[in-house]
């Protein structure tokens, strides 16, 4: 092919793709991304209220609070509500702590006839595990900094 007949072949290539691809409503997804991902927030700042009035603070609040935001995605995405939140949702349910909950369950359960141990155990980690990696690596390396620093 030529220069120019490539060109051309590219183009209506390029429009017959697309029109198999729906227009994207970006203002849409962005603004539900924005809700969702705000009233996951929301649900969050109300255990921390709740908890703080029933005399949590510190370290011990912001635990409890994380721990339960967890458990929260991990329990809707057992129930399957939580891939129709983020179908709908888009990078509004993946941002909050209730998305790496959701990330490291989906696979779990979705491997779960392959059995306990290399199904659940194994696949719990493919999506998440790089995250947990590089978060345990960094937490070491930033307290020794800490420690080094400290003696």
């Amino acid at each position: 092919m030529t220069g120019r007949s490539e060109k051309h072949f590219n183009r209506n290539y390029i429009n017959y793709v697309n029109s198999f691809d729906p227009p994207t409503r970006h203002f849409k997804t962005v603004f539900r991304a924005f809700l969702v991902g705000g009233f996951i927030c929301t649900i969050g700042q109300f255990f921390r209220f709740m908890l703080e009035f029933a005399g949590l603070s510190g370290d011990e609040l912001a635990g409890t609070v994380s721990v339960l935001l967890i458990f929260l995605g991990t329990f809707l995405t057992g129930l399957g509500v939580y891939d129709r939140i983020g179908k709908n949702a888009g990078a509004g349910s993946i941002v909050p702590i209730t998305g790496f909950a959701n990330s490291v369950a989906s696979p779990a359960i979705e491997f779960k006839t392959e059995g306990y141990v290399y199904g659940m155990a194994a696949k719990m980690f493919v999506v998440a595990g790089p995250i947990i990696v590089f978060g345990v690596t960094a937490g070491a390396a930033v307290g020794l900094v800490y420690w080094l620093i400290a003696l």
